[in-house]
């Protein structure tokens, strides 16, 4: 299994980041072809009681590489990274994963 993830940094309007997230960037994710779940991770805390770096981590699972390259190249993979550019461009960055099993 392969996953994006999405690391968000702390926004300065946390209610409109959420307003814009959950119900326009989601439903636009949730189509792209081949994504098989989405989990979303709200930062709370640190262990140390600090605000944490991260307001936001979105893992995007699919079942390979060349799945998750598909559905980046698809109508639906580039309306997502548009709006997430759009929206939090300056607060947004990616990695790639592969879980061990």
């Amino acid at each position: 299994m392969v996953k994006l993830i999405a690391f968000y940094k702390q926004p300065e309007d946390k209610a409109a980041f959420d307003e814009h997230y959950y119900n326009v960037h989601v439903p636009i994710t949730e189509k792209i072809p081949g994504l098989k779940k989405m989990k979303v991770t709200k930062m709370v805390g640190t262990p140390t009681g600090d605000e944490p770096k991260f307001y936001l981590m979105c893992e995007m699972y699919y079942e390979n590489h060349e799945a998750l390259k598909n559905g980046m190249k698809s109508p639906e993979g580039k309306a997502s990274a548009k709006d997430v550019m759009g929206f939090a461009g300056k607060l947004v960055s990616f990695a790639i994963g592969e879980e061990d099993e």
